[in-house]
């Protein structure tokens, strides 16, 4: 296990990002786990412009396989009145593997208050509940603590509460970033041979709430693929705490080889 803590006090800082080692821990397959790149890129550009507003959205295209040192490099693109844009690229040997965008935005005065955002559908592990740790043979589920509450019924849906094994010294976005894809894709339940392999294409996400906070370190994650056709799945995803709040919704792509 290798705390992203760890990984980020061990960079080579640089005037616009950090170069940094991505452990093996941190891999699935032959590239970085995407959680992990996409949070590496957000705590570049929390480094380049530090005053920022709360983080809304991320639109995160994965590109390539990341390996070895990567490289980390933020860019602003435009900062106005109330929300600023900036990108982070990631790449490493094999050339450009991620690139992200960031929306930052400070809350504005409205007389518009509405929410019907489901509840989180389950309450967070019991003390004495199973827990799930991924085996340290180089695959990054080692770095995450998992329950399967067994209460995900559809064909192609996961539900499970997740929370990194070490979180101590993040960003609570960055923590958010890194946690918010480690569930499988929700294709995966529908393949038959289980070592097909399957690539995540992008990532958007949108925060909900903009200081997220949880109790224990646990989130409950949500997958849903409601069409797989010809390869490609498009998911739902969603993210609560531990009060059941929403905290994130989000969509992706995935590209499956079976």
């Amino acid at each position: 296990m290798t705390p992203i803590a760890d990984i980020l006090a061990n960079a080579a800082r640089t005037e616009t990002g950090f170069t940094c080692a991505i452990p093996g821990d941190w891999m699935q397959g032959r590239t970085a786990y995407g959680g992990l790149s996409a949070a590496l890129a957000l705590q570049a550009a929390l480094d380049l412009e530090p005053d920022l507003p709360p983080l809304r959205s991320a639109q995160v295209a994965f590109i390539g396989p990341l390996a070895g040192q990567a490289t980390v490099t933020a860019t602003k693109l435009r900062r106005g009145r109330n929300a600023a844009f900036l990108q982070a690229d990631v790449t490493s040997e094999a050339g450009l593997g991620l690139r992200a965008t960031f929306v930052f935005m400070a809350p504005l005065a409205s007389a518009i208050a509405h929410d019907i955002a489901p509840r989180a559908p389950l309450p967070p592990p019991a003390p004495d509940a199973e827990i799930y740790t991924g085996p340290d043979d180089g695959f990054f589920t080692s770095n995450f603590n998992f329950h399967d509450p067994k209460a995900a019924h559809g064909p192609a849906e996961w539900l499970r509460w997740a929370r990194l094994r070490a979180r101590d010294g993040l960003h609570p976005m960055v923590e958010l970033m890194a946690i918010g894809d480690a569930l499988p894709p929700a294709a995966f339940k529908l393949i038959e041979d289980r070592r097909a392999p399957l690539s995540s294409l992008n990532w958007q996400i949108n925060f909900i709430a903009p200081e997220p906070a949880t109790e224990d370190g646990w989130w409950l994650l949500a997958s849903t693929a409601d069409t797989v056709h010809h390869g490609y799945s498009s998911q739902r995803m969603t993210v609560w705490n531990a009060r059941g709040d929403p905290i994130a919704e989000a969509m992706q792509g995935v590209a499956i080889f079976a």
